[in-house]
């Protein structure tokens, strides 16, 4: 599973991309610093694996983490090829999930200008640009797709005519300038060949208001009417000053803590947004704890326990027998596995068990 992290040109995406990944120097101050889509790890940070490992003597202790595309900057017009649109708008179809940056700051760091495309600062405008570009292209492959859809249905062949049923609901929504987004599809057969699409306004969008530096928590003008906004749509905002995440990631420990102490902060905006990103792929997490490592491994919502194991090896899976399972906080109160198993707390579970955030595990296979 990836986040793709799309906005405007000069918004401020390689430079969140490369404070959430440490990839390395930030981007030039000009359209399409980034031509080719970037991809790095980001780590979720997680307080849980701590409280495991104050219980469990260690060696290490590795979070969850996901894979983040950091996409060109997109423009008016890129449905039809503006600005290099139909590249930029194929690695969007890529992707799981959205991360879309807005620009909700008038100036740079050091108070110079940096040029917007559309030669002013309105977030909301923005938003709608990125989104229309969106629609504009959806609405594309589903006028080309249409034609083949219909001829396949006259089969009567049962995925041919879901699939068509999906592409005549979707185009008067896109039609009216709506997303794929407001089509609700509850049947697993639906949602299959609404995947198969690849409809790039039906993807999970978390949007991330790029704020100044004296506007932290995102209260002012410009971050206000992003989470207006938002808040209409059901959708996610997380406010970040890009460059003072920047800063932060190149201080050691103690400094670091200094800085978001001045600035009033509990944690680094950043833990925000992976947390958030996390949650808008649909993962979570569970845990596996030993003398070698403490390790948070990232599954669907609504994995097996034998889809768990597999994560870990294939061959966990194949040959899954049991999973002696306890949560966080039986390890809390009891403080170690002896006295979970002692106090009846150390559940087992099959093959139909349904994995729960914040389960330990142990699984027992046989290949």
């Amino acid at each position: 599973m990836e986040a793709g992290i799309v906005g405007l040109p000069n918004v401020g995406k390689s430079t969140l991309f490369n404070a959430l990944t440490a990839a390395g120097a930030l981007a030039a101050n000009y359209p399409f610093a980034t031509i080719e889509p970037n991809v790095g790890i980001v780590a979720v940070p997680d307080p849980r694996l701590g409280v495991i490992a104050s219980h469990i003597s260690t060696q290490k202790i590795i979070p969850a983490s996901m894979r983040l595309v950091d996409i060109a900057g997109i423009v008016r017009g890129a449905s039809v090829g503006e600005g290099l649109g139909n590249q930029f708008l194929s690695h969007i179809r890529e992707v799981d999930a959205i991360l879309h940056v807005v620009r909700c700051f008038d100036k740079g760091a050091g108070g110079e200008d940096i040029t917007h495309v559309e030669g002013s600062v309105d977030p909301i405008r923005d938003i709608e640009t990125i989104e229309t570009e969106l629609i504009l292209a959806d609405l594309q492959t589903v006028e080309s797709a249409l034609p083949k859809a219909e001829r396949a249905a006259r089969s009567k062949d049962p995925e041919a005519i879901v699939r068509l049923s999906v592409l005549q609901r979707i185009r008067p929504v896109l039609d009216e300038g709506r997303s794929a987004r407001g089509v609700s599809f509850e049947k697993p057969e639906e949602q299959r060949a609404l995947r198969s699409l690849g409809m790039l306004s039906a993807k999970r969008v978390l949007y991330i208001a790029n704020v100044d530096e004296d506007d932290v928590r995102g209260e002012g003008k410009h971050a206000s009417r992003v989470r207006e906004r938002t808040a209409q749509e059901g959708m996610e905002v997380v406010p970040v000053c890009a460059k003072i995440e920047a800063e932060l990631g190149e201080l050691d420990e103690a400094d670091q803590r200094e800085m978001l102490e001045s600035l009033g902060l509990a944690e680094p905006a950043l833990h925000s947004v992976a947390r958030a990103a996390y949650r808008l792929l649909g993962l979570q997490s569970y845990y596996t704890a030993g003398p070698k490592e403490v390790r948070a491994w990232p599954i669907p919502q609504g994995a097996t326990a034998p889809q768990a194991a597999g994560v870990i090896h294939t061959d966990f899976e194949r040959g899954f027998i049991r999973a002696e399972v306890y949560s966080v906080a039986d390890l809390e109160k009891h403080k170690s596995e002896k006295a979970i198993r002692e106090a009846g707390r150390l559940r087992v579970e099959g093959k139909s068990y349904v994995m729960q955030d914040g389960d330990v595990c142990h699984f027992l296979f046989n290949v």
